[in-house]
């Protein structure tokens, strides 16, 4: 009887546990090039993206220009929406702006 007291509170923790490791499974990135004028900046950025973005390139383009406006960029474009498994491949090219945002 004492171990059928736990069970709820067992079947929660794994349920939420389960939903956790699915929504960081779920994690989705996107790169970018963004400028800065005065003078004239470029730069090439990865970005982890809000799960409401990762399907919809104009929610992307939001989430990514509110975040590296508050440095002064404009965003140019969002060059692809990606899994982790694009990461590595990108992390050399952008450097400072990897994941900086």
């Amino acid at each position: 009887m004492h171990t059928l007291r736990r069970s709820p509170l067992f079947l929660a923790t794994f349920i939420a546990a389960t939903l956790m490791a699915q929504a960081s499974l779920a994690a989705c990135f996107a790169d970018y090039k963004a400028k800065r004028d005065g003078p004239l900046r470029l730069h090439y950025g990865v970005v982890e993206l809000p799960e409401a973005a990762c399907t919809d390139s104009a929610a992307a383009a939001r989430a990514i220009s509110s975040r590296i406006a508050r440095d002064g960029w404009t965003l140019l474009n969002v060059m692809s929406i990606f899994g982790r498994d694009g990461l590595e491949e990108r992390k050399a090219s952008a450097g400072e702006f990897y994941l900086r945002y």
